[in-house]
């Protein structure tokens, strides 16, 4: 079993403002990559914060120049980078909740949430998913928020030959027992690891939780966030055995 290095980027979003965000997105790449990071998950729509209303007004292509920058980071760091952004194809309405992923390798892999929270569909389309990534001679499926609530996508995931469940979501204060519940249990039924990246901060209205977290495919809660704020959760596995670190920082907007 190879050794593998996973990240979970709890992220505070400012609402609306790309260029803050990008600049942003580009420090906590470099801190986790000066950490080792081989796989670097952002939460669901990272670069604008959820915020349903601006969407549509902030909503890129997937090969927009604005995200250029973060590409070749991902490729100079040689570390694999999932973020968060509303998508819409050239020549289409639709506007789709996506998570981008820059290859460690320059290559780029889109990701379109399946399955809408009520209320999101006044706003976004319901996307196709994404295929699988490889990390590390890892294999890991792509998660966005509502997409777990559905137990057909992690078992689609299990059945795939996925090692890895990477969970990018909003979970608020009150969502955060049930959630974090049924990740875990993903985590046990389909013995892969699981690994969740959430808010930070609030976005979109909802008190986000934070306390993202990883948990080994056996169930057992390996590391998470004490609570909000900025912070990586590194998820370790060395010799078929995992350890985790949380790296709190401070980043100026």
């Amino acid at each position: 079993m190879t050794d593998l290095d996973l990240c979970a980027a709890q992220y505070c979003s400012v609402a609306g403002d790309l260029n803050v965000n990008l600049d942003r997105h580009a420090q906590f790449m470099r801190l986790a990559a000066h950490h080792g990071v081989k796989f670097l998950l952002f939460p669901e729509l990272s670069l604008t914060g959820y915020e349903p209303s601006l969407a549509s007004e902030l909503a890129l292509s997937a090969d927009s120049e604005l995200l250029q920058p973060l590409r070749d980071l991902a490729k100079q760091s040689g570390m694999t980078t999932v973020v968060g952004v509303p998508l819409r194809q050239a020549g289409a309405e639709a506007v789709f909740i996506g998570a981008l992923v820059f290859g460690a390798d320059g290559s780029q892999i889109t990701y379109t949430k399946q399955y809408l929270h009520p209320g999101e569909e006044v706003v976004f389309s319901p996307g196709q998913g994404g295929p699988l990534l490889a990390v590390s001679g890892e294999k890991i499926a792509l998660s966005v928020c509502a997409d777990f609530s559905h137990a057909s996508h992690a078992e689609a995931a299990a059945q795939a030959g996925a090692g890895i469940y990477a969970a990018s979501v909003l979970i608020s204060n009150n969502g955060y027992a049930h959630d974090s519940a049924l990740l875990r249990g993903y985590a046990q039924q389909h013995a892969f690891g699981v690994l969740m990246a959430n808010h930070g901060g609030p976005s979109g209205g909802w008190a986000c939780a934070g306390r993202s977290a990883f948990w080994s495919p056996n169930g057992e809660h390996i590391v998470s966030a004490t609570g909000t704020g900025d912070c990586l959760v590194i998820a370790r596995r060395r010799q078929g055995v995992w350890e985790g670190e949380v790296v709190a920082h401070s980043f100026g907007a």
